[in-house]
């Protein structure tokens, strides 16, 4: 088959690998008809080579149709058209069952200390191979596709994979008041549809905050009060202050993590790993503070006092400083993790019908082949042509 395999920082190609075989009795062998290229793929794409392998295939975004079972499946049959999960849940354990399915005690890493399993992402979260493929081994057939109906195009129920539960979860975490106000920092995918849900769920204020003029226009065109990171540099606090009675808003959700603009010394750090032993820059990125971290306390300086910060950008380093003293002072609450996907399917797929409220069918900016994989990667890192969402079609 072919697939999208890492090769090095910035070159990731479209191989062809061995086709996926049912290895579990509750195994199911899916054929993927779209998969995402998401914001996390680009810390492989950039700075976490040290816990990949060359020829891992990549991707958590996917999307198909069961074409196999194993033996001991029976919640999901050939022909059914499934969403999975970016995280692997076994949906039965302590933690699944408490819903952190990204704390599942059954695949959890421990040679790394690390959470639940993941689709197509590092040796730290179990080097299994990812969705930007035309074929996908899904383990827990039984609990962990989600069925969805034949019919509506895959935009439609694509997103269930990582976006929507995702940006879902960090919303439920900001604990914004009916009628309150939120930022969101960072308007790429996550971010996007965080502004999107906080909207629909009742905030009455969302501050969107980018340095990308189309990702901008998108979310005003959705009733975002925008803000322009480039434009307002260090006076974006102060401009959240006036929109929000001089107090800050009641939650600021950080949708960037380690992709954040504002510290080259931090990037340099970051790049800096790729020329060293796997051994050492593995060292380096778990127990050195590499993270640009200038999201993070944007977010501390813009909240209101007795606020909530909720953190959905994904972090890499282990000891960067925190603002302590400051969230301290705010008397803050902060909230963060990894998205418990099918802990919010419930709550997601009445509001994936026809009237489509949260906009998925026209979400992505980019519907591409899977053999334009390296040309989308690139685009996508560079922001380029007003990208916010590739989708892929095997």
């Amino acid at each position: 088959m072919k697939a999208v395999t890492w090769h090095g920082r910035r070159d990731v190609r479209v191989d062809s690998v061995p086709d996926p075989v049912l290895r579990e009795p509750t195994d199911v062998l899916v054929e993927v008809t779209t998969t995402g290229l998401c914001g996390s793929d680009l810390h492989l794409y950039e700075v976490l080579g040290a816990f990949l392998d060359e020829g891992d295939v990549l991707g958590h975004e996917a999307m198909g149709v069961v074409r196999e079972t194993g033996s001991a499946v029976h919640a999901v049959g050939v022909g059914e058209r499934v969403v999975v999960p970016f995280n692997i849940s076994c949906g039965t354990c302590f933690m699944c069952v408490k819903g952190l399915h990204s704390q599942c005690e059954t695949t959890q890493v421990h040679d790394y200390g690390t959470g639940a399993a993941l689709f197509g992402y590092t040796k730290l979260y179990g080097q299994v191979p990812g969705g930007q493929a035309e074929l996908l081994r899904v383990p827990f057939g039984n609990t962990l596709p989600m069925v969805v109906p034949h019919g509506p195009p895959d935009d439609r129920y694509v997103l269930l994979s990582d976006v929507l539960p995702t940006a879902w979860q960090a919303v439920e975490y900001a604990e914004v008041p009916p009628g309150g106000s939120v930022a969101v920092l960072g308007l790429g995918p996550v971010g996007d549809m965080c502004a999107r849900i906080a909207l629909h769920r009742g905030a009455a204020t969302v501050i969107g905050v980018d340095l990308v003029p189309e990702r901008l226009e998108r979310a005003r065109e959705r009733g975002v009060e925008v803000l322009d990171l480039a434009r307002l540099g260090n006076r974006v606090v102060d401009a959240a202050k006036d929109l929000t009675d001089g107090r800050g808003p009641h939650a600021v959700i950080d949708a960037v993590g380690m992709e954040a603009h504002g510290s080259p010394a931090a990037t340099a750090a970051q790049r800096m790993t790729s020329l060293l032993p796997d051994v050492l820059a593995a060292r380096l990125m778990s127990r050195v503070g590499v993270d640009r971290l200038h999201a993070l306390h944007l977010a501390v300086d813009m909240v209101r006092r007795g606020g909530t910060v909720s953190l959905s950008g994904v972090y890499g380093g282990m000891t960067d400083p925190l603002p302590v003293l400051t969230m301290f002072d705010k008397q803050l609450r902060l909230r963060m993790g990894q998205a418990n996907v099918r802990r919010w399917t419930d709550d997601l797929l009445p509001l994936l019908g026809d009237g489509d409220p949260l906009g998925v069918d026209g979400f992505a900016t980019h519907h591409l082949p899977l053999a334009e994989a390296p040309a989308a990667y690139e685009m996508f890192q560079r922001k380029q042509d007003g990208v916010v969402k590739v989708l892929f079609r095997p």
